[in-house]
């Protein structure tokens, strides 16, 4: 929301930084909810319709520029930046242009700036002259004026600034908070407008947590939208990381990273992603070096769905009613339990690679997160290059590197966490509350793991899983190790089983309900109860809730996944894997008379005994889904 202090633009510039050179403080832009403060900048592209701003700096520096300099030169309100940039070669040349490619283009269209032959069809309303004729009234309240007494301003963005103010009278009067302005000058399409309502809705559900400013209200009068929030007086975590050098120690790192995870994994669990964390847009509250950490600039935020899967079954239901129910729904929940989000939206050095792909969720903020501890521990940057384009191909196929000084000094634990935030497959990435059960955190004063979404996708799965897959992940689940154990403990505790260890329905909405806001209510709370109804006549114990609770996909980006994989497949051998025929292997995995068979599950089975093969059973441990059935 940028409620921080503002620093001053700059130029773009795509010419290579020199090792020590200075470089530009800002280079990018944001639709207009996301923010007023100068450097806090984002790239935005949709293929929704609609046009956001009049120019497009595009993409920032990371903060890392700062980094390498011998000194950190101190940082004036009033002067560009002059700090230094590490100078970072690939072992390989780059590889093709990535699907990123036309962003410039995109982004002109959609913030309205498209000159002559740049573009030959406009999107939708981008076709929209200055928002003529849209409805800018958001039904806020009118008394800004009469409540607050406006003073200077402290962070301006392109679509936007913040003011400090404060309470004119009641319990509050003389309290100091924090005003983002918003111009309904600005906003000339439909999406701006409706990105100003989301960015509201979003903020007056979660506020509360402990790591988010407090949102008092949200105002209007003729010319402007008027966000009240807390007041951060203690900079952002880009500040702390400068005075400190360029980097955290290890432990304070913790410290830091404790508190992002938490409200990231708050966030998701209400299906909120925030598509734009950065070391800018986390707040300290005052100047004390043990203050609390607030994430702000919502602006970007949007929320992910689990109703996509329903509503495709249906279509497909109908369209191809030849296809067992099982097969069609177990591979739409698989491929689509969260509606994707499209926008390319973030900051280039943050951006996750699947947000380049145009198809993501709340994975993509994990691998924001990823950077951010990356570069709290070494002080440079995972991925870097001279032009954004650049950028965008290092996210894509470079990989971070963990040679150069000081990561052979730190700890195995401290490489093993930043490498699985910023593993290029979100199914394999951990979500924010694993990586608060991760052995580099767990043992922490303050690391206590809160309630993963994530659960609840996986025991969906799992329950509308064949018994041959049910028993194909036990025997997984019995060879995790203490550490892979701990999570899953931690979450089961949460669904606070009964006094003979076990859980039902019941438990999960129970659990659910006390960690609902008003934005979980609205998108979450009746489609995963709908979903987890097997459970309604049942119950399920700790050793069950292993198997369904455990996600293949990350224990596959383990270095022991063979060996995982080995034992279950022995302990499988042994507890029940027996002869089985092509058909009946097809009818209990749901497959339906119109699937090629044969062709999906011909190396499945043991030519000798028929039995299930290894490779067969890390299939099975998979499950057969849409792209399955496609590769064939």
């Amino acid at each position: 929301m940028g409620l921080c202090t503002s620093k001053p633009n700059s130029s773009n510039s795509d010419q290579t930084p020199a090792r020590n050179s200075p470089l530009p403080a800002s280079e990018s832009v944001k639709p207009s909810s996301s923010s007023v403060n100068g450097e806090d900048q984002c790239v935005t592209t949709t293929n929704n319709e609609g046009k956001k701003s009049p120019f497009f700096p595009f993409y920032s520096p990371s903060p890392a520029h700062y980094f390498f300099s011998k000194k950190t030169p101190a940082r004036s309100p009033a002067t560009n930046s002059t700090n230094s940039t590490p100078k970072r070669f690939f072992k390989r040349p780059f590889p093709p242009p990535s699907p990123a490619k036309h962003i410039r283009a995109v982004l002109a269209r959609r913030h309205g700036s498209v000159k002559p032959n740049s573009s030959a069809i406009p999107e939708g309303s981008e076709a929209e002259g200055g928002g003529v004729g849209l409805d800018k009234s958001f039904g806020f309240s009118k008394s800004f004026a009469s409540k607050y007494e406006l003073g200077d301003e402290v962070g301006r963005g392109h679509f936007g600034y913040t003011c400090a103010a404060k309470f004119k009278k009641g319990d509050n009067k003389g309290q100091q908070v924090a005003v983002k302005v918003i111009p309904k000058a600005k906003m000339t399409t439909a999406i701006a407008i409706e990105d100003v309502r989301r960015e509201v809705k979003i903020l007056r559900a979660l506020s509360g947590h402990n790591n988010l400013p407090h949102f008092y209200d949200a105002y209007e009068d003729h010319d402007n939208v008027y966000i009240v929030m807390e007041l951060c007086e203690g900079g952002e975590l880009l500040d702390r990381i400068l005075s400190r050098g360029g980097k955290y120690t290890e432990e304070d790192a913790k410290t830091v990273m404790i508190q992002i995870l938490n409200v990231v994994a708050f966030c998701h669990l209400q299906g909120v992603v925030h598509r734009d964390l950065k070391p800018e847009n986390f707040l300290f509250t005052s100047k004390e070096d043990t203050s609390q950490l607030k994430a702000i600039d919502f602006g970007l935020s949007d929320y992910v769905r689990p109703g996509k899967a329903l509503r495709l079954y249906a279509i497909c239901k109908l369209r191809f009613q030849n296809l067992e129910t099982s097969i069609c729904l177990y591979a739409l929940t698989i491929a689509f339990a969260d509606e994707r989000l499209n926008d390319i939206v973030g900051s280039a050095y943050y951006v996750a690679p699947e947000v380049l792909h145009r198809s993501y969720s709340t994975e993509a903020d994990i691998w924001s997160v990823g950077v951010i501890v990356y570069i709290l521990l070494c002080g440079s940057r995972p991925f870097w290059a001279r032009t954004e384009s650049g950028i965008f191909r290092a996210v894509l196929k470079a990989d971070p590197s963990f040679d150069d000084p000081p990561w052979p000094l730190l700890s195995s634990e401290a490489r093993d966490f930043v490498k699985r935030l910023l593993n290029k497959d979100p199914r394999k990435r951990l979500t924010a509350a694993q990586a608060l059960s991760h052995p580099w955190i767990k043992d922490s004063n303050d690391a206590k793991v809160p309630m993963d979404i994530l659960v609840f996708k996986l025991m969906r799965a799992y329950l509308r899983s064949s018994s041959l897959r049910k028993a194909a992940l036990r025997a997984l689940s019995k060879t995790l190790t203490v550490d892979e154990l701990f999570y899953l403990r931690e979450q089961f505790a949460l669904l606070e089983p009964s006094k003979n260890g076990t859980i039902s329905l019941e438990n999960i909405k129970s659990a659910l309900m006390k960690m609902a806001t008003d934005a979980m209510k609205d998108s979450r709370i009746p489609e995963f109860l709908g979903q987890l109804s097997a459970l309604q006549y049942r119950r399920m114990d700790f050793e069950e809730f292993c198997a369904a609770a455990l996600s293949v996909h990350q224990l596959e980006a383990l270095d022991r996944w063979e060996q995982h994989a080995r034992c279950a497949y022995e302990l499988f051998e042994k507890e029940g894997n027996r002869p089985i025929m092509i058909d009946e292997l097809a009818s209990e995995l749901g497959l339906g008379p119109s699937v090629p068979v044969h062709a999906v599950l011909h190396d499945w089975l043991r030519h000798t005994d028929g039995k299930l093969s290894f490779l067969g059973f890390v299939k099975l441990l998979h499950g057969v889904s849409s792209r399955t059935i496609k590769a064939h």
